[in-house]
C-alpha cells in the first residue's frame, strides 16, 4: 500500500449522503505519521479519543486520499469475533431444508444438496484481506457489494475500519488476534483459508474508552490518540480553523463566538464531571445550525444576526446534562 504524501492542514472532503451534514477532515501531523506507521509495520492502528473528534472520519479520509477501497463495520454489544469474518445464514438454509421435505426430499438429500457453503456471506475482514475472494463468494449468493463513496482502486488496497471496539465484550478484540495477525482465517464451509491478496489492508480500529482493551489486544496494535487542546487559546485556534474548512462563508466573529461558548460550557461540564464533555462535533453543529439563518441587508447586519442567534440556540447543542443550567 502506498503511504500518505500529504501534509499537516491538508483538507480532504468526503462525499455526504443526501440529508446527511457536509465532512471535510483535516489532517494533523500525528495523524499523518501514525497512519504510514501503520502501513509500514503491517499493524492494525487503534484510535483513542473522545467521541465526535473524528477518529471514524479520519478512516474515511485515509481511503480517499489513499485510493483505496473502505470497508467499515460498526461493532454493538451483541457482536461476536465471528461477525467480522463472515456470516452464515442458518435460517435462510432451514428454511430451504423445509422447502425440500414439503416437496418430498429425503432429509438425506436436502443435506446434500444445502452445503455451507451457499449460505457463506462475506463480512468486513474478509472483503478487506481479499476482494475478489469475496466478490466471487457474494455474487454467487446474489449479495451486495459493499458500496463505495468513491470510484476508488482495489488494487491499491483497503481501508478497514472497525469502529467503537469498546462496545464489545473481550472476546471480540481477543478473538481478532489471530486473524489479524496471520492474515487469514478458514469460515465454515470451506477447505481453503481466506488470506491476503495483492496489497495488505490498512485496519483502523476506534475506541471511546467506554470498556477496557485486553492488553494482549493492545501490544498488536499501534496508537493514535486525537485529543482537542487543553489550553482554551490554543482549543479556540484549533476550533475556529475546523470551522473555517467547514464553513468557509462563516464570517470569523462567528466561528469565535461559538468557539468561545464552547469552552465556556466545556469547563463547566468538566466542573460538574459530566461525560462526555461538548467537543468539536458539537461546535460544528452549532455553526451549522447558525450558517443558514442570518437576516439583514448587509454582511455586517447578517453577522450580527448569525451571533445573536448562536448565544439564543448554544444551549440546545453544548448542554446536554441535567445541572448544566439553561
Amino acid at each position: 500500500m502506498n503511504f500518505l504524501t500529504i501534509h499537516k492542514g491538508h483538507q480532504t472532503s468526503l462525499t455526504a449522503h443526501k440529508g446527511l451534514p457536509e465532512r471535510v477532515h483535516v489532517f494533523d501531523q500525528n495523524s499523518i505519521e501514525a497512519i504510514n506507521t501503520a502501513i509500514a509495520a503491517k499493524r492494525p492502528l487503534l484510535i483513542r479519543g473522545e467521541p465526535g473528534i473524528g477518529k471514524s472520519q479520519l478512516a474515511r479520509a485515509a481511503a480517499k486520499e489513499l485510493k483505496c477501497a473502505f470497508v467499515q463495520h460498526v461493532i454493538d454489544s451483541h457482536c461476536e469475533p465471528r461477525d467480522l469474518l463472515w456470516h452464515l445464514d442458518m435460517v435462510q438454509r432451514l428454511a430451504d431444508a423445509q422447502l425440500g421435505h414439503a416437496a418430498g426430499t429425503s432429509a438425506g438429500r436436502v443435506e446434500n444438496t444445502l452445503p455451507l457453503k451457499n449460505y457463506l456471506h462475506p463480512r468486513a475482514l474478509w472483503w478487506a484481506f481479499n476482494w475478489k475472494d469475496a466478490k466471487q463468494q457474494a455474487d454467487a449468493l446474489n449479495l451486495p457489494i459493499p458500496s463505495q463513496e468513491e470510484d476508488y482502486e482495489r488494487v491499491n488496497g483497503c481501508v478497514l475500519l472497525i469502529d467503537e471496539i469498546d462496545k464489545a465484550e473481550m472476546n471480540v478484540p481477543n478473538g481478532l488476534l489471530e486473524a489479524l495477525g496471520e492474515g487469514g482465517f478458514t469460515p465454515a464451509g470451506r477447505a481453503e483459508p481466506v488470506t491476503v491478496e495483492g496489497v495488505a489492508p490498512l485496519v483502523i480500529i476506534t475506541t471511546n474508552e467506554e470498556r477496557a482493551l485486553p492488553n494482549a489486544f493492545l501490544r498488536r496494535c499501534l496508537v493514535l490518540y486525537l485529543s482537542l487542546p487543553s489550553e482554551p487559546q490554543a482549543l479556540e485556534k484549533q476550533l475556529i480553523e475546523r470551522g473555517q474548512a467547514h464553513f468557509p462563508t462563516l464570517d470569523n466573529s462567528v466561528l469565535q463566538a461559538a468557539a468561545q461558548q464552547l469552552i465556556k460550557d466545556r469547563q463547566a461540564a468538566k466542573d460538574l464531571q459530566r461525560q462526555p464533555l461538548p467537543g468539536q462535533a458539537e461546535y460544528l453543529d452549532l455553526l451549522r445550525a447558525v450558517s443558514g439563518r442570518a437576516t439583514g441587508h448587509t454582511q455586517a447586519q447578517k453577522t450580527a444576526s448569525q451571533i445573536s442567534l448562536l448565544k439564543s440556540i448554544a444551549r440546545f447543542v453544548l448542554k446536554k446534562h441535567l445541572g448544566e443550567g439553561a
